[in-house]
């Protein structure tokens, strides 16, 4: 039987394969989202691209009908401050050659997607690039829908033909890996402080634990 990517090792995140496409995040669909809080939409977002720039991971921007829908979220935008996001016609963001021939030129397989909405904007592209022979990840808790609902449907939907929910932290660990990578790891810390919650708290509260010992001895 020929081993699934989805398992093993090789089912693992990594920087070096991977490719981001966040999609939509913009005032027009966060006046109705209703299966999160917007704010940690937001932040997990913010969290992810900015993480993807640690990991030297490609990343494409788009929106659907800015002129209407509003530009993106300005705290993405100021991550990429040398990228003018792609401006679609099109709901399903895989059928515009001008994303999908960036993602097929770089030759990465795994691909990353988060935006607004999860059971329209994320789940037709994820669904669609599966068919293409992508390894196809969401990241759920940087998506979110017109209710709860909605957004536990299309997770449900995608899981069942084969895409991988994760969250924004656990793929970042996956780039990570080993913390014995000092160049990346060193840049995580102020990434969770910032965008980590508790976990960035409790890091914190762990560096000011070592530092008072030190001074001790």
């Amino acid at each position: 039987m020929e081993k699934s990517p989805k398992i093993g090792l090789d089912g693992l995140l990594r920087p070096e394969d991977s490719f981001v496409v966040l999609i939509d995040h913009q005032p027009f669909q966060f006046a109705n989202l209703n299966s999160h809080e917007p704010t940690t939409i937001i932040n997990n977002t913010v969290g992810l691209a900015k993480a993807t720039k640690i990991f030297h991971v490609p990343t494409i921007l788009t929106t659907v009908t800015e002129e209407r829908g509003g530009y993106i979220l300005k705290g993405l935008q100021d991550v990429f401050p040398e990228q003018k996001p792609i401006n679609r016609t099109f709901i399903n963001t895989w059928e515009d050659p001008k994303v999908t021939d960036i993602v097929k030129e770089s030759g990465r397989k795994q691909l990353i997607l988060a935006g607004l909405w999860t059971e329209i904007c994320v789940a037709m592209p994820a669904i669609q690039a599966l068919g293409e022979g992508y390894e196809v990840f969401v990241v759920t808790d940087a998506c979110g829908a017109v209710s709860a609902e909605a957004h536990d449907m299309a997770v449900r939907r995608m899981v069942q033909v084969g895409i991988v929910p994760i969250t924004w932290i656990a793929a970042v660990s996956e780039w990570q890996r080993d913390w014995a990578r000092t160049e990346t790891a060193a840049q995580l810390g102020p990434l969770l402080f910032e965008h980590g919650g508790a976990s960035g708290v409790a890091l914190a509260w762990e560096l000011q634990l070592l530092a008072t010992h030190a001074e001790k001895h």
